[in-house]
């Protein structure tokens, strides 16, 4: 709930509306996981609070922490399902990875989370508490970069996510130039993100420089040609004028070869943005994908910059942990005991 809504609920059980403040303080300041730790909140309006509302709908049920400072978290929802969060400490910034579903339906072959297929969507709330858990996690530094790349398509549970972007930059105080939302080229969510007039960050998986590749690659690019999507993303940048990152996974003989570096430098043209290259991350696939060898990435690189475009390669962090890219799961792949709350949110009708 944004400050305006925690002062409607402080009103609808009674109080003044600066308690709703005090809420948002303790949530979004101060990251409490309970309702009880609000210690400024009268005692009987903790209990009423209690009697309607949850603080947290996640709990965290196993973390993995890699040499690097990654720290993979898998939580449970309030239902039970599972999602994985991870965070991202670097020198200068620290960056978080959220889910946008539970699972995803975009049936990327080399992607991990797509082999689970889709459970639901998150909603705002379970969206925007990943950033809260992991701020809670880690104290010691501020998250100031969000990345909308764990598990599920964004821009296919488009509301949820665009709404706690908003928190995030409302509640939390990030900026939209420091969030970045993922898509595989969902058209009509590239479109309809561009008219929020805000400077995202968009990423677009292209994965190859060419339809019949693409759809072998991402099974639901069927629906959207390369072209339809490129054209959404010069619309995109027209609106925002924001630049694109154009992701592209690089597979050991799959779409690694020069020509196709080529390719793809003429198939971005003249849209602004930089392609940023992902060495497949080890995932257990039907067709057995392999990681192309150092040499074949730089002179894919290489190319790439001849042919005009600026050129990066994500910085890996977590392999082995299995928290890089494509890597996220529903599971820890052990036994675990569920512990799922029986408190559910409770609707509350609107004051005025």
């Amino acid at each position: 709930m944004s400050t305006t809504e925690l002062e409607a609920l402080a009103v609808q059980l009674g109080e003044k509306r600066f308690r709703g403040r005090q809420i948002a303080e303790w949530l979004y300041t101060r990251f409490v996981r309970s309702i009880d730790e609000m210690s400024n909140l009268p005692a009987p309006f903790r209990a009423k609070l209690n009697e309607v509302a949850v603080a947290t709908s996640l709990t965290i049920f196993h973390k993995d922490a890699a040499e690097d400072g990654t720290i993979k978290y898998l939580a449970q929802l309030h239902d039970g399902e599972e999602i994985e969060a991870v965070y991202l400490p670097y020198e200068n910034r620290v960056s978080i990875c959220i889910s946008s579903q539970v699972g995803c339906a975009a049936g990327c072959t080399f992607c991990a989370t797509a082999q689970g297929g889709l459970a639901r969507d998150l909603t705002a709330g379970e969206i925007f508490e990943q950033y809260l858990l992991l701020a809670n996690e880690n104290p010691g530094r501020r998250i100031s970069h969000i990345v909308y790349m764990g598990m599920g398509e964004p821009l296919l549970n488009y509301e949820a996510v665009v709404g706690s972007a908003r928190l995030l930059m409302q509640e939390a105080g990030l900026s939209a130039r420091h969030i970045t939302i993922s898509t595989v080229g969902v058209v009509p969510g590239i479109l309809r993100l561009a008219e929020e007039h805000e400077p995202i960050t968009l990423a677009v998986s292209l994965h190859a420089p060419d339809d019949v590749l693409r759809e072998q690659l991402i099974p639901t690019a069927k629906k959207w040609k390369l072209e339809q999507i490129l054209d959404a993303c010069k619309v995109y940048h027209q609106k925002t004028k924001r630049n694109l990152t154009f992701e592209y996974l690089l597979i050991g003989g799959v779409n690694d070869s020069l020509l196709q570096a080529r390719d793809l430098a003429k198939v971005l043209g003249d849209i602004p943005g930089n392609v940023n290259l992902i060495p497949f991350n080890y995932v257990d696939t039907a067709q057995g994908f392999k990681r192309p060898k150092p040499d074949r990435i730089q002179d894919f690189r290489t190319t790439l910059e001849v042919g005009g475009r600026i050129t990066t390669q994500r910085m890996e962090r977590g392999h082995g942990i299995s928290a890089a890219c494509g890597q996220l799961k529903r599971t820890a792949g052990t036994i675990r005991v569920r512990n799922i709350s029986p408190k559910l949110n409770v609707e509350l009708t609107p004051v005025g």
